[in-house]
């Protein structure tokens, strides 16, 4: 139980290291090899399904697990939401998201092993993303499922604590040691998955096109709109936002 302890203390920190540094190096030397590499050119019909189906799933996941992680029992108690409220609309709303989720990736994967084009712009990189991915998304499925009877115990009391208390540098490996088998499977596959974050096409996820927002306005005109005896490019030009 002590290692295990030390385990779950230890691990974290060094995953988060791989994360910041990670990050930082491949913006730092691969600048235009920061991007997801879109194949939509070459094939649209499955994508036009799956990438809102994968999307939209999987930012409902997160904020499901950032409202079950970092809010405290403590606090959902204090407004009058019983635990087994609290986990009926957990494991529902999971379960629909999470399924979504899956067959969204499901599907992309799909997409990129028949479509030819597809499928030669495919790395080795992004097949172990995928890999990963899909086994986070599995493993999360297999919680959510699991935990709907109580056997697999309240994580409210020992995951997120412990994910709290790694955030305020004061680790508590015991709690996560204390949790079910699945819970650490998870956990286990979702770090392996942040280690590999920076490396693979997933850290788009870290750009905000907040520029975007404040660019001048972006004019398309055909030569016929110049006036005879201008040249092209050469007329004043309003300025955007």
């Amino acid at each position: 139980m002590e290692a295990a302890a030390i385990y779950w203390d230890v691990v974290p920190y060094v995953v988060l290291a791989i994360v910041v540094v990670g990050t930082w190096w491949r913006y730092r030397y691969d600048k235009f090899g920061w991007t997801t590499r879109s194949s939509e050119l070459y094939e649209k019909r499955l994508l036009r399904v799956a990438s809102p189906l994968f999307h939209f799933g999987i930012l409902v996941v997160i904020v499901g697990h950032v409202i079950g992680l970092v809010i405290p029992q403590s606090w959902t108690d204090a407004v009058g939401i019983s635990e087994h409220a609290y986990h009926l609309q957990a494991a529902v709303l999971g379960a629909i998201a999470g399924v979504a989720t899956l067959v969204g990736a499901a599907l992309l994967v799909y997409r990129r092993r028949t479509s030819g084009p597809v499928f030669s712009a495919t790395t080795v990189n992004d097949k172990i993303m995928y890999l990963v991915l899909i086994a986070a998304i599995v493993a999360g499925l297999a919680v959510t499922f699991l935990g709907v009877d109580g056997s697999q115990g309240n994580y409210r009391e020992t995951v997120a604590p412990w994910f709290r208390s790694i955030w305020i540098l004061q680790p508590r490996g015991d709690l996560m040691a204390e949790s079910a088998f699945s819970y650490q499977l998870h956990v286990t596959i979702a770090m392996v998955l942040f280690a590999l974050w920076p490396f693979t096409r997933l850290v788009h996820v870290f750009s905000a096109p907040i520029a975007y927002l404040f660019r001048p306005y972006i004019v398309y005109r055909s030569r016929d709109d110049a006036r005879p005896g201008t040249p092209v490019g050469s007329a004043p030009r309003r300025r955007g936002w």
